[in-house]
């Protein structure tokens, strides 16, 4: 899922997302809660209509970008309060308020409210995130009021796997919509990541979408669908498209180095997307140099296509029986494989 935390996906029109092949985007409870505000969106139609998008859209809750903050904020079991980053106004978000704030924006799927503990954090902390998530997914669930919205549960448990069976066998057992594992890719290393994701995935209910938060390279992706993960949401790559880099066949390019300023080719000649079959490296390399924005927008047409790309490739080897030969070069752990 492409992210367009504030109703849009960065630099790009829906018309051009469209065309990427992106069937579902996020978007994110906290920052809409800011700007322009639920009331706003829901007064326009609902998200989809605000923001001109007509396929599914999922929203975050808020919570990994609430406990990001590093304006005072107090949390208790009642939820969190904090200071706005915009005009300094002392907000307090509960698993009530994120409901209601999803509920008012319309979105597809809506997650439970979390608190998501920072990396590294003590055992005692974790497990005080863990078991308060637990309760505010209850009162999420009674707030709850659009049958037409699925609502996911998150589970927590930083890097300790006892505490993440347990969530997922507590969360399992609501019989809820789908679930999501969160709490990583908060500062853990690649290897720890992996290890929570397979130890965690295959706990949560088979016939449930299963969701993995804010990850989005090609080994972490190919490494979780393993695992038994369905969907994932990453910035990378519209924010590396904003830093110059085309993801290309499992590589990252930096269109500022020399060696793009006279190739006159595509950027993945196997590529359908709007940006390889009209423009050439040169030429986009010569935009990144600029600092052209047009640069990002084709960039980040290029690198949506190319993540959806991979991820059909997954399915079709999935179908056909092959996934674990034809991606084994992936599951290789990342210390052996930096020295083949």
């Amino acid at each position: 899922m492409p992210v367009g935390t504030l109703a849009n996906v960065k630099t790009l029109t829906p018309a051009q997302l469209q065309e990427t092949g992106a069937q579902m985007i996020l978007s994110n409870t906290y920052h809409l809660h800011l700007q322009p505000g639920e009331a706003i969106v829901a007064a326009a139609g609902g998200l989809h209509k605000f923001m001109g998008w007509n396929n599914p859209i999922l929203t975050d809750s808020g919570g990994f970008q609430v406990f990001s903050l590093r304006e005072i904020r107090k949390i208790s079991d009642e939820g969190v309060t904090f200071r706005s980053p915009h005009d300094g106004q002392i907000i307090k978000l509960t698993p009530e308020k994120c409901i209601e704030i999803q509920n008012a924006l319309g979105a597809d799927v809506i997650m439970a409210f979390d608190e998501c503990p920072p990396y590294p954090a003590s055992r005692q902390q974790v497990e005080v995130a863990t078991e308060r998530t637990y309760r505010w997914l209850e009162r999420c669930m009674t707030a709850h009021q659009r049958r037409d919205q699925a609502l996911f549960a998150i589970v927590q448990g930083g890097v300790h796997l006892d505490l993440r069976s347990r969530a997922a066998a507590q969360l399992s057992q609501l019989d809820l919509p789908g679930y999501a594992i969160g709490g990583v890719s908060v500062g853990e290393p690649p290897e720890l990541i992996h290890h929570i994701v397979q130890a965690t995935a295959p706990l949560l209910p088979h016939h449930k979408p299963r969701y993995l938060m804010g990850v989005g390279t090609y080994r972490e992706i190919v490494v979780a669908i393993a695992s038994g993960v369905d969907l994932f949401d990453c910035v990378i790559p519209t924010r590396w498209a904003r830093h110059g880099t085309a993801m290309v066949q499992g590589q990252r390019w930096n269109l500022k180095n020399a060696r793009f300023r006279e190739d006159f080719t595509p950027l993945d000649a196997t590529c359908p997307c709007y940006s390889c079959q009209h423009f050439t490296r040169a030429y986009i390399s010569h935009l990144v140099r600029a600092q052209e924005i047009l640069a990002y927008t084709l960039l980040s047409i290029h690198n949506i296509t190319e993540i959806i790309r991979f991820t059909q490739k997954i399915r079709n080897a999935i179908m056909r029986g092959t996934f674990a030969t034809e991606f084994a070069h992936w599951l290789v752990p990342q210390e052996v494989e930096s020295k083949t």
